[in-house]
């Protein structure tokens, strides 16, 4: 299973605006796409600014498909001038549970 976790932080009063935008990536790859297995979203307890995103795949190809795809990029063009730095991205390989 391939996975990217994501760390973005909002510019201080645009979290509620980049927590709406990300929610909407989370119903286009449920709607959209099956072989993006899950697509989880937490915004920091201590910081409403930071969130993370948490993101499985059945393959590279499927998550390359998302990160290009109209749920990710409509992201970038709705919320892009509201982020407070560059996203910080893990790509990974689950490893356990095997």
């Amino acid at each position: 299973m391939h996975t990217l976790t994501a760390i973005i932080r909002a510019r201080k009063g645009s979290q509620a605006t980049v927590r709406a935008e990300l929610l909407k990536v989370g119903e286009f790859a449920k709607a959209h796409e099956p072989d993006t297995i899950d697509f989880f979203v937490a915004q920091d307890t201590q910081d409403p600014c930071v969130f993370t995103t948490y993101e499985r795949f059945t393959n590279v190809a499927a998550m390359e498909r998302h990160n290009n795809g109209a749920g990710s990029q409509g992201f970038f063009a709705a919320a892009g001038g509201l982020l407070d730095g560059d996203v910080t991205v893990v790509i990974a390989e689950e490893i356990w549970p095997e």
